[in-house]
């Protein structure tokens, strides 16, 4: 499933529940995009992994384990 932004109308304004909306995919969006960040720079094999879709997202999954275990982060 996948959610995206809500485009302004072409006269008229956005609800507040759609601004709301917005914000929440663009906080999550960035979120993402720092984590992918993270992962790429600190485990480089990652940049070019050619496995099997299946296997490739239980390897970033341990790797963000890690990554939370190096951090202290337990959530």
């Amino acid at each position: 499933m996948f959610i995206v932004p809500i485009k302004k109308p072409a006269r008229g304004k956005l609800t507040d529940d759609q601004r709301k909306l917005n914000w929440l995919h663009a906080y999550a969006r960035a979120r993402a995009e720092q984590a992918n960040a993270l992962l790429n720079t600190a485990f480089k094999a990652l940049r070019r992994i050619s496995l099997s879709p299946q296997y490739i997202g239980k390897i970033v999954a341990a790797a963000l384990v890690l990554l939370h275990a190096e951090h202290d982060r337990t959530t």
